[in-house]
């Protein structure tokens, strides 16, 4: 469904991606994990059109997608959220998930408050629709994310950190959400998350990036116990112990 082959993407002298291969199937939930600066939100840069890659292309159910705009990415089915929310603060609830409705699923303004009230309800912000976005918390701010995301009615949806600064209850939560995007919305989702145990028993596999590059794939259990994942975030001395 979705695919990036040998995807490289430069800054100046350094190398963010480098040669980065993936291939996600419809409806899997991926995990992609890896330290602070490996290159996954440069990735989601990437498949989102927020940047184009030096090398490398991305397809999207058979099409080439590589170097198209983001809002025209968006209305082919691929939608994001941002690790730093980024709502419009001065709008309702409501009217910020209405805006991704005309924006990229391009519904009617009747239809979309409806709906939009509906994707609301379904991250438990129905209660709020009408509180202006700059009287929401951190986590409210969450939830409020993944709702815009899905008011573009996405047919592949670019988590990138939803469960940063969430509490115990909010992660669980958070989790129950993605996965119900998943199973009843037929929604695939690739994840990043630095918060590594809210991934077992929740995505399918794993796709590991250290330094820009794709250092394993596999099952959760797998790739966590493979030494070099385990260098790549603990160091090397404890990767030969463990």
């Amino acid at each position: 469904m979705l695919e990036g082959i040998n995807l490289v993407k430069r800054f100046g002298a350094l190398t963010a991606v480098k040669n980065v291969s993936f291939k996600v199937e419809e409806r899997q939930l991926i995990g992609l994990i890896g330290p602070n600066g490996s290159g996954k939100t440069t990735l989601f840069n990437l498949i989102s059109g927020v940047l184009i890659p030096d090398e490398g292309r991305i397809k999207f159910s058979g099409k080439d997608i590589t170097g198209l705009p983001p809002f025209r990415i968006c209305r082919m089915g691929i939608a994001r959220t941002y690790q730093i929310t980024k709502p419009f603060l001065e709008m309702t609830a409501l009217e910020n998930v209405i805006v991704g409705m005309l924006y990229c699923a391009e519904e009617s303004l009747s239809k979309s408050r409806s709906e939009a009230q509906q994707y609301l309800a379904l991250v438990g912000l129905d209660k709020k629709s009408d509180l202006l976005a700059s009287h929401f918390n951190a986590s409210e701010r969450k939830f409020l994310e993944i709702a815009r995301a899905l008011a573009t009615k996405p047919k592949v949806l670019l988590l990138d950190e939803p469960l940063s600064g969430l509490n115990p209850t909010e992660i669980n939560k958070a989790k129950k959400l993605i996965k119900r995007i998943r199973d009843d919305f037929g929604v695939t989702i690739i994840w990043v998350e630095h918060i590594l145990r809210a991934l077992y028993g929740t995505v399918d596999k794993v796709i590991v990036l250290n330094y820009g590059e794709k250092i394993a794939e596999g099952p959760m259990e797998a790739v966590t116990n493979d030494p070099k994942v385990l260098e790549a975030y603990l160091g090397e001395k404890w990767a030969v112990k463990g």
